[in-house]
């Protein structure tokens, strides 16, 4: 039997896998309270409030970059400033509405991907000292990128989570 490419059930593959991770972090907060989302319970600056905003607003930026192209993601001053204040839960957050947003960007997510013809569109990336010159990334690769750093991160609030009260996400 041939291989055969269903872009929509690759597309659905990716996404549930995405969700997969998406409720490890979001599992890794349940149950706090707008204080303890916000602390720093570790040496790092990072709280897991900080983490869900973060991981919200990159997966806006690769949505954005999806529709847009490179300009939406050019490190200009006013980026590299957001970027930083985005691991940030600021006083006037709540959890509540950080997970409210990270929610609907999800669903955001899924119905662009889900719009797409094809995840092998290439789109050049910005000139930024992280990228290789005139690379480009696909919706695929993007999607993968996503993956990695929900991931990435998830493991990073289970450990602020089981530092600042014993909980575990996995494990």
């Amino acid at each position: 039997m041939g291989a055969t490419r269903n872009t929509a059930d690759e597309a659905t593959d990716l996404l549930g896998a995405l969700d997969t991770h998406r409720g490890f972090l979001r599992y890794a907060v349940r149950g706090l309270d707008d204080e303890q989302a916000g602390s720093h319970p570790t040496a790092s600056e990072l709280s897991l409030g900080g983490l869900i905003k973060h991981v919200t607003s990159v997966e806006r930026g690769w949505m954005s970059f999806l529709r847009e192209g490179a300009a939406a993601l050019r490190p200009d001053e006013t980026a590299m400033a957001a970027r930083a204040a985005g691991f940030r839960m600021e006083p006037q957050e709540t959890l509540d509405g950080l997970l409210a947003d990270h929610e609907r960007a999800a669903a955001e997510t899924a119905q662009l991907i889900r719009s797409l013809p094809d995840l092998d569109e290439v789109r050049e990336l910005p000139e930024a000292p992280w990228f290789e010159p005139g690379a480009g990334w696909s919706a695929r690769r993007v999607l993968l990128h996503l993956l990695a750093e929900t991931a990435q991160h998830a493991g990073h609030a289970d450990i602020l989570r089981e530092t600042l009260d014993g909980q575990k996400t996995m494990g």
